[in-house]
């Protein structure tokens, strides 16, 4: 029956293993989708949401931040997407009733997947201190208890603001203005545990933190390299643009420690190829890659093509670059074994791919998270710029970086201002417009903000949306920090662990999702997000929300900063609450591309936002040119009887939010414990495959961190390298563990050995 949630935690402690498969999507993912949509929401309501999703009169989808095209098929949507839109317009509901009958020791043994399961949050819910169980608490109740304890800080720094990736534009405006307006820059947000990597060497190289292309330039590349990233799992839609790139003559380069089916065949469920035929082959050249070798293998590929005549462009190398000598005396010292040694890969499998680079005349390379949580990551993503800037392949048509964002409006929220260190210029414009001097000092990030808290330097923990507790590094340690914490109050839609991991007191704030119309005093409201490519487009919601409890984001803030600030506040935030058309008139002054932002939001399908190194080829950086750079080479390495681990989300999975138990896609059925490693790596451990070993991470500090209990998969991973989902496996993350530069948790290389375990 639709509505109906397990009651049960199910047991995942025996994975059934198969095959992994070699294409993805088709009519499995079709009948998927179906299944789950109609166990969450029934026949009815399950097409009347889902023909809405990514729609220009409809809903941003909840899950990934890939572009929509123009041109948009009537099911805009993939299976993760329908299963995001699912959990969020369930018919299934978490009342107080709900919360008396479970105390939050209860709540504290659940899996994640099966508190997720249980539905929609109805009622704002408090958990006093020395109490066993959350109760029912009205908003007026709520957000006194809050502004009691912010107003018993000694510092506005004391304070945390969290903000997730799904939070509209309009609300990470007011989170960040309220925030600046109590006196604290501390806006840690996701983007620290993702791209952060990317946002640095991106600025630093071509003077914008973003990616520089289009969907279109996608349509028209020669060339497309796929590193460190699994659309078929994290932005199924993606295939289909590369399927459209193909159709248009473009190769695909795939480098990754794992195959994934995604990126082998496409089965796309739109047309009837993809239904009933084979599907499109994507790669053309798979280089399964050693874990961390990406910054080797594109520094040799600079060499090589240094060394290839006639394969530089001249011309945009002398008129919009800097630092070019310093690179190539850098490049051309490259050296042939340790690229070797780094990468893992063939000379010939590189000689290949410098073929298919020549013969581009325009090339686009795309990352995620297998490039950025490193600890060289910077440097990293710096060096796939350096490729791009010898072929002049930023500012060109067809070509450029491509940096996947994960969650729908991570790009957006940043772009808001939900940055800890925010630029003088931005906070000079918010000066202007709202008549308050904002705290100039940097915050904190995620790492620093879970120190913060740990060393009892920060009291109040507030989140904007996410799951801080299961996304964060070094899982014990952030569990201990947060327990420290005053008050920890979460924004959220479902339950998930955070909600269970409290400070002496604790708040959960049910609000709107996207899938739900957001009714204001001014009427009907909408909000706007910002897409992987910056692209802004509203989100209209269109179901009767879940209960007549919830309040929208952008009401939550207006109401909470009234209550704080008073009357002291200049702020409209009473207006703002009443209609947010007059927000998007404040950021229209405040953000730089968002000027008329009504009027050009209103348009179907929204607008562009500008990006100077695509649309002009400048480069606004402290040189005033796009920089080369020649950080030196640096990879992980594991000792004899190592092996270095990934982290990864499985298939029925969206960051921390965990959909099914099953990972199709890699053989995987009914479990989540399970670590994936190379046969021949497993047969010297003395592990065959299906025996079960605890995972135990080795690092500086010296102390054992250990994840119990995984099912050893024999599985053709990159030799010396294995890979296990999270967020099981973020306890083997040490939180001083980063990225230089960013940092960002590196969860893409930790050294770990696995000891034997008795599967009882």
């Amino acid at each position: 029956m639709a509505g109906k949630p397990p009651t049960g935690d199910p047991v995942q402690d025996a994975p059934d293993v198969a095959a992994p498969q070699h294409a993805a999507a088709g009519l499995p993912a079709i009948a998927h989708t179906l299944r789950v949509a109609q166990q969450q929401m029934g026949v009815r309501r399950t097409a009347l949401t889902l023909l809405k999703v990514n729609q220009k009169d409809g809903f941003d989808c909840p899950g990934c931040a890939w572009p929509e095209p123009d041109k948009r098929h009537a099911a805009e949507f993939c299976e993760n997407g329908a299963k995001a839109v699912a959990e969020e317009a369930t018919l299934r509901r978490v009342t107080p009733d709900f919360f008396a009958a479970h105390p939050v020791a209860d709540l504290a043994t659940r899996s994640g997947y099966w508190l997720g399961q249980q539905g929609r949050l109805t009622h704002p819910m408090y958990l006093a201190e020395g109490a066993t169980a959350y109760e029912p608490v009205t908003w007026e109740r709520a957000f006194d208890l809050i502004a009691e304890e912010l107003h018993a800080l000694d510092s506005p720094d004391e304070a945390l603001f969290y903000t997730s990736g799904r939070t509209s534009n309009e609300a990470a405006f007011l989170y960040q203005l309220f925030a600046r307006e109590f006196g604290t820059n501390n806006l840690p947000d996701c983007s620290n545990m993702c791209h952060e990597s990317s946002g640095s060497a991106l600025t630093e190289t071509i003077g914008v933190g973003k990616g520089s292309v289009l969907l279109e330039d996608l349509y028209r590349a020669d060339l497309i390299i796929v590193a460190g990233q699994n659309p078929g799992t994290n932005h199924p839609r993606m295939l289909s643009a590369l399927e459209k790139a193909k159709a248009g003559g473009a190769k695909i380069i795939t480098v990754n420690p794992l195959p994934e089916a995604g990126m082998e065949r496409f089965k796309n469920p739109q047309n009837a190829r993809g239904l009933a035929g084979g599907g499109t082959p994507l790669t053309d050249l798979f280089l399964q890659i050693r874990l961390g070798g990406d910054q080797a293998l594109f520094r040799t590929l600079g060499r090589l093509v240094l060394e290839t005549e006639g394969a530089l462009d001249t011309d945009f190398i002398r008129e919009h670059t800097h630092g070019f000598e310093e690179y190539e005396r850098t490049a051309r010292a490259a050296d042939w074994d340790e690229t070797l040694r780094a990468t893992g890969l063939r000379r010939e499998e590189i000689e290949e791919a410098l073929r298919m680079i020549l013969a581009s005349r325009r090339t686009v390379v795309c990352w995620a998270m297998g490039l950025t949580q490193h600890k060289h990551a910077v440097p990293t993503i710096k060096e796939v710029v350096n490729l791009l800037l010898l072929r002049g392949d930023i500012g060109r048509p067809g070509a450029g970086v491509c940096p996947v964002r994960g969650h729908s409006n991570v790009q957006g929220d940043r772009t808001m201002g939900i940055f800890e260190r925010p630029s003088a210029a931005f906070l000079d414009a918010l000066e202007k417009e709202f008549g308050f001097a904002p705290p100039r000092e940097h915050g904190l990030d995620v790492v620093r903000a879970i120190r913060a808290l740990r060393d009892g330097d920060a009291k109040v923990f507030f989140a904007m949306g996410g799951n801080f507790v299961a996304a964060s590094p070094d899982t014990e340690v952030t569990e201990a920090a947060m327990r420290r914490a005053r008050l920890t109050v979460h924004v959220s839609t479902k339950l998930n662990r955070s909600h269970v991991v409290t400070g002496a007191r604790a708040l959960i704030l049910p609000t709107l999702g996207r899938t739900e119309r957001d009714r204001q005093s001014g009427g009907d409201q909408f909000v706007t997000v910002e897409d992987s490519m910056g692209m802004v487009h509203a989100s209209r919601g269109r179901l009767e929300p879940s209960s007549p409890h919830l309040l929208s984001e952008p009401a939550i803030v207006c109401r909470l900063a009234r209550r704080v600030l008073g009357t002291e506040s200049a702020t409209p935030w009473e207006q703002f609450e009443q209609d947010y058309g007059t927000i998007r008139d404040r950021i229209s002054r405040v953000v730089a591309g968002f000027e008329d932002f009504n009027a050009r939001v209103a348009r179907p399908g929204g607008f562009t936002l500008p990006h100077a190194p695509r649309d002009e080829r400048r480069f606004p950086t402290a040189t005033g040119k796009a920089n080369f750079t020649a950080a030196p080479v640096e990879y992980p390495r594991a000792p004899e009887g190592r092996l270095l681990l990934q982290t990864l989300r499985s298939h029925d999975q969206y960051n921390t939010t965990i959909y099914g138990l099953d990972d199709r896609y890699r053989g995987i059925k009914n479990g989540r414990r399970v670590v994936l490693v190379n046969p021949d790596d497993a047969r010297t451990l003395g592990l065959a495959d299906g025996a079960y070993a605890d995972l135990v991470s080795e690092w500086t500090d010296g102390t054992e961190r250990r994840a119990p209990g995984f099912r050893v998969v024999h599985y053709p991973t990159t030799p010396g390298c294995a890979a296990a989902y999270y967020p099981e496996t973020n306890v083997l993350v040490p939180l001083d563990h980063t990225a230089d530069t960013s940092n960002t948790p590196a969860s893409k290389s930790l050294v770990i050995r696995l000891e034997p375990a008795d599967p009882a």
